[in-house]
């Protein structure tokens, strides 16, 4: 006989996550179980301190308020509306309550046995690491269990078969290998007889460890280690191993992702069957195309614009592999910010044998905005600018001259590879951001001295440069100079502050997203200015104020901040992995949609999307209230 309550039940879940991850016979079993319990207003569900019940809960109808006790008062911390998850803390860490949950309507819940759900979860990644991230959304230091790559975790990763089904990774059948007995200086005679870079330490044809160029420049050359001693000591184990028949990209996935270049191959993947054969990073390079070692030599030998920019869609294909394997966004940026900035300093190069004579002095090209922080994933517009050497006053006409002309052979190339002119102009060709030493000095000053509606948007550009190319002491001098006069004008960070905690809020009081009200994306979600900005303005602003040097990237200050300010670590630490996780939920959008990312439409997002946003701004008060305490902006 069929259970229609039951049915009614599953049919209901299926539609939410992480229930959506199960399958139809799995579903239907927790559904039997199922608490079916109703609520009048402000009933409680249960209280802050009380011992769990063994049950977690689904809003079926109406909406819960979860609150906090703080001063003897209590402070609402979440709204759950249809299909949100409560009470998961005996689920996932087995503690009592440490939130109270009350009816904020008519309210009719579902409530999940633990015992009966808890083994089906863990069965199934995708259901476990939702049930992770929905507790994290609500603890206070989401950082902990970041540490344990949890916290933004992808709830599902498509099989792609465009990465995942390339062909075959070509490895090394004729290994060179030694014992564990054997001396350090004999290894290194095999290795220089054999002319390889690494060898295999076997023990009955199972791999114990590898020694490569690297462990004997380190552990031998330095005297750390003798060459009579066994390889043992020097040895990094364990080996990193996969079974036969990798494909190149799950090779370079792997070494991406444990920061190796050899990959030993076995019978069954592990360091405990048959060595079959060794894949190195050279491999790798010859056999991926699209490898970003590659493109960095397709990009120095490119002698035309369009070389370039055949180069610059083979970035923008990497990049979608990266995303599609869920690489650490830090890595991503690193990888794809080199091969970038290469680019821009090959269009330079390029450019410099199109002026008919040499620069009249030195100079550096600077990459302003998101370039300058190192944060640009997407095609977006160009934002630079060029300092040159101080000339005599006599000189300075037509040595700026020669430099707006190199600049403008540089922006039209620049374009032609597929970065649009800035529409405020904020580029190297205009004249206002191609100066000398002094006058860029002098325009410090005055956005420093006499802060205007104007220089604060402009700070929050020109802040956030770095160098791409030429004589980086010409960039050391502009940094001492603005570093020197925010030293004497301590009230300007106060108004960098003020303008940092202006931004938007993501959320409303009732957890809501704010949306924009009317124009072209009336409805959409902004992710650029309700979430992103509040967070690299806060980093600039504190960052500017420890004088860190060098340090643009918005994940990089927070993560330097945390090492400076121990007491804050928490706090900016994790400010730093919401950026990151906002920037790839943003790049990913861009993708999708073809456009810059930075409109989201809600409506198209899923349930377990809509709960990463969420769950990423929660720093962004915890940093706008340090700014408002240490500023004293109220």
């Amino acid at each position: 006989m069929k259970n229609t309550i039951a049915e009614r039940v599953a049919d209901f879940l299926k539609d939410y996550p992480p229930f959506q991850f199960l399958s139809s016979s799995s579903l239907l079993k927790i559904s039997g179980e199922v608490q079916v319990l109703y609520y009048e207003k402000d009933k409680a569900i249960f209280k802050e301190g009380e011992k769990n019940t063994g049950i977690f809960y689904v809003v079926k109808d109406g909406a819960v308020r979860l609150s906090r006790t703080e001063e003897n008062e209590p402070k609402i911390v979440d709204i759950c509306d249809e299909g949100d998850l409560f009470g998961l803390r005996p689920l996932i860490t087995k503690e009592d309550y440490e939130l109270s949950a009350s009816a904020n309507e008519e309210t009719i819940l579902y409530g999940i046995p633990i015992d009966l759900f808890l083994p089906i979860a863990l069965e199934h990644k995708e259901v476990s690491n939702f049930l992770i991230a929905s507790f994290a959304s609500n603890v206070q230091d989401p950082y902990s269990l970041e540490e344990s790559g949890k916290l933004f975790t992808e709830y599902s990763v498509e099989r792609n078969s465009e990465i995942f089904d390339l062909q075959k990774a070509k490895y090394s059948k004729n290994i060179l290998t030694c014992t564990p007995e054997t001396l350090i200086k004999v290894a290194a005679s095999k290795m220089s007889h054999r002319n390889v870079g690494s060898i295999i330490v076997t023990e009955d044809n199972k791999p114990r460890g590898i020694i490569t160029n690297k462990d004997l420049r380190d552990k031998i050359a330095t005297g750390a280690f003798d060459i009579t001693d066994p390889v043992t000591q020097i040895m990094t184990r364990p080996v990193r191993c996969f079974h036969k028949d990798p494909t190149v990209a799950q090779a370079q996935l792997i070494m991406l992702k444990n920061d190796i270049s050899h990959l030993c191959i076995t019978e069954d993947g592990t360091p405990d069957s048959n060595l079959l054969g060794l894949i190195t990073e050279h491999d790798i390079v010859v056999s991926f195309a699209n490898n970003p070692v590659v493109l960095m030599k397709e990009v120095k030998l490119a002698k035309r614009t369009k070389r370039l920019r055949n180069v610059r869609l083979k970035v923008s294909q990497l990049l979608k592999k990266y995303l599609a394997q869920n690489l650490p966004l830090s890595q991503i940026l690193n990888i794809l910010n080199e091969v970038n900035y290469a680019i821009t300093v090959r269009v330079i190069e390029l450019s410099l044998q199109k002026m008919e004579v040499s620069p009249p002095c030195k100079f550096a090209w600077l990459a302003l905005g998101s370039q300058g922080r190192k944060e640009q994933l997407l095609l977006t517009d160009q934002d630079h600018a060029i300092v040159f050497e101080n000339v005599a006053p006599e000189d300075y006409e037509a040595t700026q001259t020669y430099f707006i002309k190199l600049a403008r052979h540089i922006t039209r190339s620049l374009h032609k590879i597929g970065y649009d002119y800035c529409p405020a102009d904020m580029m190297a060709s205009n004249p206002r951001w191609c100066q000398s030493v002094q006058e860029w000095k002098n325009q410090y000053d005055i956005w420093i001295k006499d802060p205007t509606p104007e220089s604060q948007l402009l700070s929050a550009i020109f802040f956030d440069y770095s160098y791409v190319y030429g004589d980086t002491e010409l960039v050391t001098r502009l940094s001492d100079n603005i570093l020197d006069t925010l030293d004497q004008n301590n009230m300007f960070y106060r108004v960098m502050a003020k303008d940092a905690i202006r931004s938007p809020s993501p959320l409303g009081f009732f957890r809501q997203f704010l949306v924009e009200e009317d124009g072209e994306h009336k409805d959409f979600f902004d992710i650029k200015s309700r979430a992103l900005m509040p967070l690299i303005d806060a980093a600039r602003v504190l960052s500017l104020h420890h004088k860190l040097r060098n340090i643009n990237n918005t994940a990089a200050r927070f993560e330097r901040l945390a090492e400076i300010e121990t007491n804050n670590k928490e706090i900016y630490e994790s400010c730093s992995y919401a950026f990151k996780a906002l920037l790839k939920f943003r790049t990913r959008q861009g993708i999708l949609h073809g456009d810059s990312g930075r409109f989201i439409e809600l409506a198209t997002l899923s349930k377990a999307e809509k709960l990463k946003l969420k769950r990423c701004f929660k720093p962004i008060q915890d940093i706008q209230e340090i700014l408002t305490v240490r500023y004293q902006l109220k």
